[in-house]
């Protein structure tokens, strides 16, 4: 049976490159048999919008997140971050409460903190 996975970037993408690390990381990842979802905390959530052209990092990023649109790898936000943030709709972006997003955690096999 499949683990489920799931992968947190918490961390500004804005000072440190380890969030595209991350979901580099996460990308790799999803190639496998296991489902994979994605939790943006915090400024991390910037990596969906326009501004992400001035992150760290921002060239690799912006090799790897036409993938993740491609691939439709799920992405929780938290609810009200489409308010505070510009997120483009062309990912699978859902938003959640931290109760639904303990559940996620919850149900998951692998959890992993990357950035």
């Amino acid at each position: 049976m499949p683990k489920k996975i799931i992968i947190i970037l918490r961390e500004d993408p804005m000072t440190t490159g380890r969030p595209v690390e991350g979901l580099r990381i996460a990308l790799g990842l999803s190639t496998g048999l296991s489902p994979l979802t994605i939790i943006l905390l915090g400024k991390a959530r910037t990596l969906l919008t326009d501004d992400a052209l001035d992150v760290v990092d921002a060239e690799i990023l912006e090799k790897y997140l036409p993938s993740i649109q491609d691939l439709e790898i799920p992405l929780l936000v938290l609810k009200g971050s489409s308010k505070e943030y510009s997120i483009d709709s062309g990912f699978s972006v859902q938003e959640a409460s931290l109760p639904e997003m303990n559940l996620h955690l919850l149900d998951a096999h692998r959890v992993m903190v990357l950035g």
